[in-house]
């Protein structure tokens, strides 16, 4: 029901105004007198009064129907016959998110500099190639990308930096620092975050010819040192506290000393404590998969949506594309085969060889490739995983996988991962059929129809907030999760699960 109001309705006014324009000879202002009145309007003029009247009621009815409800939130395509498709979010949070703090309060150690700030002290020696202050610098989102400019809208150009894959230790100790359910009591919180830059530690040994184990290994012994001095610590053996390592698990799984890596997560102080990182082991529950981080660092859900809106309506001239190298030393090398198949497809695929390091941060040439394209190949990489995928997937452009491992068993908490699940926002193409010649990525792309390929790019525009690092300390306005949020909710979730006797899942939840 409508609120009741003393004011006259505006339908009352106009009438007033069309009665006192109407030439009577002798007005009344009574009731009587009103009703002679109008039975002396013209008939035109009165057809004209009552659809006034009845115009205005409706008008009236509307807004106080709908003025006052609480505004749903929705997705809703914008479609045209001669216009791609627009997405518009309407501020919807996270369909997985609850109301917060309600699985806990997390606290963070304040360890000594020694294993975090010092490390990136001298940024010049992080790297025996190259300087990494650019990469360090804006809290670990790294210089903005002025290359993008003209690439992306304008009025987004501000959000998009040349960040630096192995970075993601700097991110989640900035966020974690403003997070909401952050707490400086211990005796309070239910989670403890190490706030330990693991892989900037051993990343600056690792292509040293002459690093021993023990240079690999110190930074991470001494940690665990100083975490055995802790009363939280010791209390629970690590099994409600986490860390973020900004490299791929097999960095840190060094089994002897000849190989590679250090062997911080082999350590016994590690042996229950929940690790994220960009790549995790599919057999050890305790690693959980977290997106790499991308270029793109919005400040508010208004500029993801505006993302989001640019990508869907944004057309597409290639089938497919790949971003990649060859590698010459590899015997029947995967990505050869790829980069040979996608140069038979003619002007249906593009590729960008990112030989000699061409590619690394550089964000114009691999996000203007997936900008034109419908699909982007993902094979693995160095290890199972890329960062690729991520930037693919940002672009709007649907990932084509060929080793299950480099997505179906890693990003349990972001990517929908059951089979059935997956194909909406994924193709899988096994890379024996392609390697027998069973199976083409060009015949497998061809088979699927305009309309599935639309509601899969649908799917990953509408993923997209959740595999992005936000911009701000306090994250994303409007209840809109981004990466970091959607990992400290599901560490809280997991510990909580762990309290209450409940059996945790496979990969973290």
């Amino acid at each position: 029901m409508s609120p009741r109001s003393e004011t006259p309705p505006p339908e009352m006014n106009l009438l007033k105004r069309l009665w006192s324009a109407t030439p009577l000879s002798s007005p009344d202002h009574s009731g009587k007198g009103t009703a002679f009145q109008f039975l002396h309007l013209t008939t035109s003029r009165r057809v004209l009064l009552i659809f006034t009247v009845l115009s205005l009621q409706l008008i009236v009815l509307f807004f106080t129907r709908f003025s006052f409800r609480h505004p749903t939130p929705r997705l809703s395509l914008l479609r045209s016959e001669h216009t791609a498709p627009q997405i518009s979010f309407d501020g919807a949070p996270s369909p997985a998110a609850s109301p917060p703090c309600n699985s806990g309060l997390v606290y963070v150690y304040d360890i000594p500099p020694a294993f975090n700030k010092e490390l990136i002290t001298d940024c010049s020696g992080l790297n025996p190639w190259a300087s990494r202050c650019g990469a360090i610098s804006n809290g670990g989102f790294g210089a903005p990308a002025a290359d993008l400019a003209g690439i992306v809208p304008d009025s987004l150009l501000t959000t998009w930096f040349s960040t630096d894959q192995f970075i993601v230790e700097l991110i989640f100790h900035r966020r974690i620092l403003a997070h909401r359910c952050r707490t400086t009591n211990p005796s309070a919180a239910s989670a403890f975050y190490i706030p330990f830059y693991g892989g900037i530690a051993v990343g600056k040994h690792l292509w040293s010819s002459n690093s021993t184990t023990d240079e690999r290994d110190r930074a991470s012994a001494d940690l665990l040192r100083w975490m055995d001095s802790q009363e939280s610590w010791r209390k629970s053996g690590g099994r409600d506290h986490f860390i973020a390592l900004g490299r791929i698990t097999w960095d840190f799984r060094r089994s002897h000393d000849r190989d590679w890596g250090g062997s911080f997560l082999h350590m016994p102080g590690m042996a229950n404590v929940t690790r994220l990182l960009i790549e995790r082991n599919p057999w050890d529950e305790r690693d959980v998969g977290v997106p790499y981080p991308t270029g793109f660092h919005p400040r508010t859900a208004k500029e993801v949506r505006a993302w989001q809106n640019f990508v869907l309506s944004r057309p597409r001239s290639k089938l497919f594309s790949f971003a990649g190298a060859a590698r010459a030393g590899i015997n029947n090398d995967f990505r050869g085969l790829l980069l040979s198949e996608c140069a038979a497809a003619g002007d249906a695929c593009r590729a960008v060889d990112c030989s000699g390091g061409r590619c690394g941060n550089r964000s114009a040439e691999t996000l203007s490739l997936f900008l034109d394209s419908v699909f982007c190949l993902q094979p693995r990489g160095d290890s199972y995983t890329r960062r690729s995928m991520f930037d693919c997937m940002v672009a709007g452009a649907i990932p084509v996988i060929f080793w299950r491992r480099s997505a179906y068993e890693q990003y349990t908490w972001y990517l929908p991962l059951e089979e059935e699940e997956a194909t909406q926002w994924s193709v899988f193409i096994d890379r024996r059929e392609v390697r027998s010649g069973a199976a083409s990525v060009r015949g497998v792309l061809d088979g699927i129809g305009e309309e599935k390929i639309q509601r899969m790019r649908e799917r990953v525009v509408g993923l997209l907030p959740q595999l992005v690092y936000a911009w701000p300390d306090e994250g994303l306005d409007e209840g809109m999760d981004d990466a970091f949020d959607v990992a400290v909710r599901c560490v809280l979730q997991r510990f909580r699960k762990r309290r209450s006797g409940g059996k945790n899942v496979t990969g973290g939840r």
